[in-house]
């Protein structure tokens, strides 16, 4: 594809965030582009949910594995295809985007519909550019920052750059065809990262499989870490949360002792096998690595530590991520649907669980450590790629380049829900809460 090139004259648009725009483009109060839409009472249409990066979708509650009960859907507000909706208080991190169908959103969103000279998918692009999620905290109001709440008196006067319909909607064109080779490449990616943990998973069946497998109490072959730190209050932390579906540790920042708040905290070192105690029936299972050392988990995070002469962890992480594992996991999670249902690990360590020969795990431990390179390497071709996508956006939507020009191609179509994938590792924002594995 060629370079796209720039505008041939720019105006001042006393923005701070974008000084100079495109000749033909305004500067507009949101006011101006779109109306407050509060409607509640309309249980049976769809629940919405939102990703940081991808926008608004409806949310599949009936494949959905956590399932949740939406109690009081009739105060949800109704969001009608092509509005905006944002979350008031996570705007600045995304949170929002145009609704694809008519549906419901939280009462914790705002609702706009927008007026004929603004395209909604435009906009969402540029409310999502880093420079304008700064803004946000400007126009929101709160006893204390990080409460802070973007309510529609604070959006409505919110500056905005609109160029000419037309315009707008040949962005959203190009934007879209764009995501659609991102997509493509970021699929083909974790497609390979996918193979490699099914052939790990053989690996492990295969072991399993041997004559010489023994069927041991897990707390025959792990210990749960038991002593937890002694807290100093000027010293700073990393805690850790989980992913679900086994795609490991994030690292939260870092907070000194006196602001941890009141849980016990627990050391990790390399090689330990953490579960999510919420959300381990949900595969929120991970191995510790070396940048996890010294990081620490709350009491919500069970922490087992394996006798090497037994057991390898990447073994028993592959056995807790197969079918048998999962099952072994549900088990132990008792309790009602949704976010209530905690791991038991005391009944799990009575549980007896395939024990292979050493030789035969560290088949599978070894291929563990392969994959882990790839994927490392991988994921950093991935970020790379969004942050691209995310220079690129900023660069169209604020006029930094021209897109007028620009033709689809026969391969700039892809199906919105293939989409997805660009937000595939984000927190699924439904109604404040986050919806990753985290505690």
């Amino acid at each position: 594809m060629a370079l796209l090139a720039t505008y041939s004259a720019y105006q001042e648009s006393g923005l701070p965030w974008a000084p100079k725009v495109p000749q033909g483009w305004n500067v507009l109060r949101n006011g101006r582009l779109f109306a407050h839409r509060v409607q509640t009472g309309f249980p049976d249409l769809p629940i919405l949910e939102v990703s940081l990066r991808t926008g608004v979708r409806v949310r599949d509650m009936e494949n959905l594995k956590r399932k949740q009960v939406m109690s009081q859907k009739e105060k949800y507000k109704r969001a009608a295809k092509g509005d905006i909706a944002y979350n008031m208080m996570r705007m600045w991190q995304g949170a929002l985007g145009p609704a694809p169908v008519d549906g419901l959103v939280s009462p914790a969103y705002v609702v706009v519909k927008p007026f004929e000279e603004a395209n909604s998918a435009y906009c969402s692009y540029l409310f999502r550019t880093d420079a304008y999620m700064r803004e946000v905290n400007k126009f929101s109001r709160g006893i204390v920052a990080d409460r802070n709440r973007l309510y529609w008196d604070g959006f409505k006067q919110m500056p905005s750059l609109v160029p000419p319909r037309p315009e707008q909607d040949q962005i959203v064109a190009y934007l879209r065809a764009q995501d659609s080779h991102i997509a493509r490449f970021i699929k083909a990616k974790r497609d390979l990262i996918a193979l490699m943990a099914e052939q790990r998973g053989v690996l492990a069946e295969h072991a399993i499989a041997s004559a010489e497998t023994q069927y041991l109490r897990f707390d025959r072959v792990v210990t749960l870490q038991a002593k937890p730190i002694t807290r100093e209050p000027e010293k700073a932390y990393t805690p850790i949360g989980m992913f679900n579906r086994g795609r490991g540790i994030f690292h939260k920042p870092r907070t000194e002792g006196k602001h941890l708040g009141d849980s016990t905290f627990f050391r990790i070192e390399k090689g330990d096998l953490v579960f999510s105690g919420q959300f381990a029936w949900e595969g929120a299972v991970a191995v510790a690595n070396a940048e996890d050392d010294g990081c620490i988990a709350s009491h919500r995070y069970p922490i087992a530590k394996c006798m090497l002469d037994a057991v390898t962890p990447e073994y028993l992480y592959t056995f807790f991520s197969s079918k048998a594992g999962d099952l072994l996991l549900n088990h132990h999670s008792r309790g009602a649907a949704g976010r209530n249902r905690p791991l038991n690990p005391r009944s799990l360590l009575k549980d007896k669980i395939p024990v292979p020969p050493l030789h035969l795990q560290r088949e599978v431990t070894d291929f563990f450590n392969e994959e882990q390179s790839v994927r490392r390497e991988i994921e950093k071709e991935i970020a790379l790629i969004l942050e691209y996508r995310d220079r690129q956006i900023a660069d169209v939507v604020t006029g930094q380049v021209d897109v007028r020009g620009w033709v689809p191609g026969p391969d700039d179509v892809l199906p919105e829900e293939d989409l997805a994938v660009l937000g595939a590792d984000e927190e699924i924002d439904t109604d404040g809460e986050e919806d990753d594995g985290d505690d």
